[in-house]
C-alpha cells in the first residue's frame, strides 16, 4: 500500500511537472514567435513598422505583455509612439462566443506624437485602413469587440501642426477609463496633465456618447500658461507678443454637433495677461479677468452670470502717419484676421474659439441675462497720436466702472463710470439703459479740468499757434428712444490764451488772435451749448448759438476794448508775480519777463532783508521731444547742404526750427537711417540716430542756460544772495510749457 503511494506520487509528479514544462516551453516558445510574427507582418496589416524590446504571451490566461514598444510612422523612420510597456489581459473564454475581449489595456509611460496638416494627420491612415465601407452580413451573428478597462500612466504627448506652424506638449499625462463595449455608445473617462513647455495642470472627467456625440465634462485649471497660443496668433499678426494664465473649473453638458446646445456653471478666471509689440511693450493687459457663471445656456437663451469682473486693465490706442497700432498688427481693418478667419482648410485655435464664443453670444441680447455685479477696477486706458508735429498723450486712469444687479426683467440697468484724466482733469458717466433695448437709454457725462494746452498738439498742427493757458470742461444729457436722440451738450472754455505762433511749413496757418476775438465772450470765456438731435446713426449738430454769440461778439466786444485790456494787462501782472514761463527750447529772456525780473531786483534792492524762492518746473518730456527733433533735423540738413559742424550759422538753426518732422524730405531720409519694420513713430526713428545721452546733455545746458540767463539779472546788481533756486523738479504744467515758480 505504501509502495502504490509513492509510485502514485511519483506519477503525478511526473505529470505536474510535465505540464509545468510544457506551459514553460509554450510560452518561451509563443512569446518570442509572437515577437516575430508582429514584426514580420506590422506593415502588412497596419501599413507601420512596429518593434519591441521583448514580447510576453501567456496562451493560458490570455495576458499579453510588450516591452519598449515602437510604432513608426507611416513608410518612415521615425517613431510615432513608443511605450516603456504596452499590456492586454485577454478573455479566452468569450472567444468561443465570438467575443474579443481585452479585460485590461495598460500604457506605460507612452511617448507619442500627433502631425496635423490641413485636415489631415499622421494617424489618418490608420482610421481609413480599419474601417470597413462593407455592408455587413445580417444572416450571420457580428464579431464583438469589448476594452473593459483602459489606463494610460505618465505619458507624453507632442502636437505639431505643420502649416502654421505649431508645437506643443503635455507631460505626465494619465487616462483611465472603464472602456468601450460593443453594445454601448458611452464612454467615460478622467484625465489630467500638466502643461508641457511651461506651466499649469488640468484633471476632469467627460463622457461622451458617440451615437449622438452628447457630451459631459467636469474639469478644473490651475495655473495653465496660454503662451502657447502666440503660436496661432502669429498665423495672423504681423507681429506681438502673448501671455496669460487661466484657472477655473467648469462643469457642463451638450452636443459636439451643435455649438449652442451647451449648458454649463462654474467659474473661470484669466489672468497676468499681455499682448503688445514686444514682452516689455504692451497695447493690452489686465491682471485679472473673472467669469463666474451660474447658468450659461444659449440654445434655452439663458445667460446667468454672478459676477464678471476686471482688474486693472491696460489698453493703448496709438495713431501714426499710417495706420494705427493695432492695424500695424493686423493689418488694416483687420484684413489678416479676415484672411485667417477664411481659411477654412486651416486650424487655427484662435480663430475657432473666436467664432464659438460668437455662436455662444449670438443670442444674448434676446435671451434672458442676469449679472448679480459688473465690474472694471482701476483701468488705464491710453491715447496717443504721433500723427500730429509732435506727440499728443491722454488717458483715463484710474477708470472705474460699476453696474450692479444687470437683469433684463428689471425696468432700467444703471452703470456708473469714473476716471481720472492724466495728465489733468477727470470725468464721470452716468448710464441708464433698458436691458431689453439697447437703443433706450439716459446719458450724462461731465467733464472737467482739461487744460487747454493739453491740446496744443492739435493746435500747433492747426493753427500754428498754441495755448498757454485755459480749462476746457464738458458736459451733456442725452435721452435717446428707438435710437432718436435728445441731447444738450455745454461746451465751456475757460480765460484761453495764444501764445506765440509756432513758424513751421507743415503746419496751417489760421489768423488765431482774429479768431479768438470773436469767439471768446466777455470774461474771456467760450460758452456754447450745441444740441443735437437724429438718430444714432445720423446725428444733427445744432450750432446756432454758436453763430448767435459769434454775431454778438461782433457788435458787443469792440465798445468793451478799453476796459479788457485794462482788466487783461493787471491778470498778466498778477500771473508774473507767480511765474516765468519759458518757450520750448527758450533759452533768452524776452522783452516782458526781463522787464518783469528787473523789477523784483528793484524790489530786492529797496529791500534788503526781503528773498525769493524760485522753483524751476521743467516739462522734460516734452522739452526733450524738441530737443530730439531738432538734433535730428539738423543732422539731416547738414547731410543735405554739406555743411560742416563748425561753419553751422545761427541762420541754419533757424531753417532747421522752421522745418517740419512731417517734410516729406526729412522723412524719407529718417526711413533710410532707420530700416527696422517695427519702428512706426518719427519719434523712434529720431531716437536710433540721436542718442539718449545727446538728448540728455543738451537738455541739461538748457536748462543751466536758463538759469544763467535768470541769475544774471540778480548777479549784475549784487543781489544775488537774496535769490534761492531750488533744485529742478520734472512734471508736467497745467500749462504745457516749462516755467519758474516764484515765491
Amino acid at each position: 500500500m505504501k509502495i502504490a503511494n509513492t509510485k502514485l506520487k511519483k506519477t503525478l509528479l511526473i505529470i505536474g511537472s510535465t505540464i509545468i514544462i510544457i506551459v514553460i516551453v509554450v510560452i518561451a516558445c509563443i512569446s518570442p514567435i509572437t515577437k516575430y510574427l508582429v514584426e514580420k507582418y506590422d506593415e502588412k496589416y497596419t501599413g507601420r513598422q512596429i518593434t519591441m524590446g521583448w514580447a510576453y504571451v501567456n496562451p493560458f490566461t490570455g495576458y499579453v505583455y510588450f516591452h519598449n514598444l515602437k510604432i513608426y510612422e507611416y513608410h518612415s523612420d521615425s517613431v510615432m509612439l513608443t511605450a516603456d510597456g504596452a499590456g492586454g489581459d485577454f478573455s479566452l473564454k468569450k472567444l468561443f462566443y465570438k467575443t474579443y475581449e481585452i479585460k485590461e489595456l495598460v500604457l506605460d509611460r507612452p511617448r507619442g506624437i500627433v502631425i496635423q496638416q490641413d485636415s489631415v494627420f499622421n494617424f489618418s491612415d490608420l482610421i481609413e485602413k480599419f474601417s470597413s465601407n462593407e455592408i455587413p452580413d445580417s444572416t450571420t451573428e457580428p464579431i464583438h469587440f469589448n476594452i473593459r478597462h483602459i489606463k494610460i500612466n505618465d505619458g507624453l504627448l507632442y502636437y505639431r501642426d505643420v502649416i502654421i506652424p505649431v508645437n506643443y506638449f503635455v507631460k505626465e499625462l494619465n487616462i483611465e477609463s472603464d472602456g468601450m463595449l460593443w453594445n454601448a455608445d458611452t464612454i467615460v473617462f478622467k484625465f489630467s496633465f500638466l502643461s508641457g513647455p511651461s506651466s499649469g495642470s488640468v484633471n476632469g472627467n467627460m463622457t461622451v456618447n458617440f451615437k449622438t456625440l452628447d457630451y459631459h465634462y467636469d474639469i478644473e485649471a490651475a495655473k495653465f500658461d496660454l503662451h502657447p497660443v502666440e503660436q496661432y496668433i502669429k498665423d495672423f499678426a504681423n507681429y506681438g507678443s502673448f501671455a496669460a494664465m487661466v484657472d477655473g473649473h467648469l462643469k457642463a453638458h451638450g452636443n459636439f454637433n451643435d455649438g449652442e446646445d451647451v449648458t454649463a456653471n462654474g467659474l473661470i478666471a484669466f489672468s497676468e495677461f499681455h499682448f503688445g509689440k514686444n514682452k516689455k511693450e504692451d497695447y493690452a493687459s489686465f491682471d485679472k479677468l473673472v467669469f463666474s457663471i451660474n447658468d450659461l445656456s444659449p440654445k434655452k437663451h439663458k445667460y446667468i452670470f454672478d459676477s464678471v469682473s476686471l482688474t486693472h486693465p491696460f489698453f493703448l490706442y496709438e495713431q501714426y502717419d499710417y495706420l494705427d497700432n493695432i492695424e500695424t498688427v493686423f493689418g488694416k481693418g483687420g484684413e489678416n484676421i479676415y484672411a485667417a478667419n477664411g481659411e477654412a482648410a486651416k486650424y487655427n485655435l484662435v480663430v475657432e474659439v473666436a467664432r464659438y464664443v460668437q455662436i455662444l453670444a449670438r443670442n444674448f441680447f434676446q435671451s434672458y441675462y442676469k449679472v448679480n455685479r459688473l465690474a472694471v477696477y482701476d483701468g488705464n486706458f491710453g491715447f496717443n497720436d504721433y500723427s500730429l508735429s509732435e506727440k499728443f498723450s491722454l488717458a483715463a486712469n484710474p477708470f472705474n466702472m460699476v453696474a450692479d444687479s444687470i437683469d433684463k426683467n428689471h425696468d432700467r440697468v444703471k452703470i456708473l463710470f469714473q476716471t481720472g484724466i492724466q495728465p489733468f482733469g477727470n470725468a464721470t458717466v452716468t448710464l441708464d439703459i433698458n436691458p431689453v433695448d439697447t437703443a433706450d437709454f439716459n446719458l450724462q457725462y461731465h467733464l472737467q479740468k482739461l487744460p487747454a494746452a493739453l491740446f496744443n498738439p492739435y493746435f500747433v498742427s492747426y493753427t500754428s499757434f498754441p495755448l498757454d493757458r485755459g480749462t476746457f470742461e464738458l458736459n451733456g444729457n442725452w435721452q435717446v428712444r428707438n435710437n432718436k436722440i435728445e441731447s444738450d451738450n455745454h461746451l465751456l472754455i475757460i480765460d484761453p490764451r495764444l501764445s506765440e505762433r509756432i513758424k513751421n511749413k507743415e503746419a496751417l496757418h489760421l489768423p488765431m488772435p482774429l479768431i479768438m476775438f470773436f469767439i471768446r465772450e466777455r470774461g474771456n470765456v467760450i460758452d456754447y451749448d450745441i444740441p443735437i438731435s437724429g438718430d444714432l446713426k445720423n446725428p444733427k449738430f445744432h450750432l446756432s448759438d454758436v453763430f448767435y454769440d459769434l454775431l454778438k461778439n461782433i457788435f458787443v466786444k469792440p465798445p468793451t476794448i478799453p476796459y479788457r485790456t485794462t482788466v487783461k494787462n493787471a491778470e498778466n501782472e498778477i500771473e508774473k508775480t507767480h511765474n516765468i514761463q519759458w518757450q520750448m527750447r527758450q533759452s533768452v529772456l524776452e522783452h516782458n519777463p526781463e522787464e518783469f525780473v528787473n523789477k523784483i531786483v528793484d524790489f530786492l534792492l529797496k529791500n534788503p532783508k526781503a528773498s525769493i524762492t524760485v522753483h524751476p518746473m521743467v516739462f522734460a518730456e516734452k522739452e526733450k521731444e524738441y530737443i530730439l527733433f531738432y538734433e535730428a533735423k539738423k543732422k539731416y540738413y547738414l547731410s543735405l547742404e554739406n555743411i560742416k559742424i563748425e561753419n553751422f550759422s545761427e541762420a541754419d538753426s533757424n531753417k532747421i526750427d522752421k522745418m517740419s518732422i512731417k517734410d516729406t524730405l526729412f522723412v524719407s531720409w529718417l526711413n533710410k537711417q532707420v530700416t527696422d519694420s517695427l519702428v512706426f513713430t518719427v519719434q523712434e526713428k529720431c531716437r536710433k540716430i540721436i542718442s539718449s545721452t545727446t538728448v540728455n546733455n543738451k537738455f541739461n545746458q538748457l536748462n543751466k542756460l536758463r538759469q544763467n540767463a535768470f541769475s544774471f539779472y540778480f548777479v549784475n546788481r549784487g543781489v544775488e544772495k537774496q535769490i534761492n533756486i531750488s533744485p529742478e523738479q520734472t512734471t508736467v504744467p497745467y500749462n504745457g510749457f516749462s516755467f519758474y515758480k516764484i515765491e
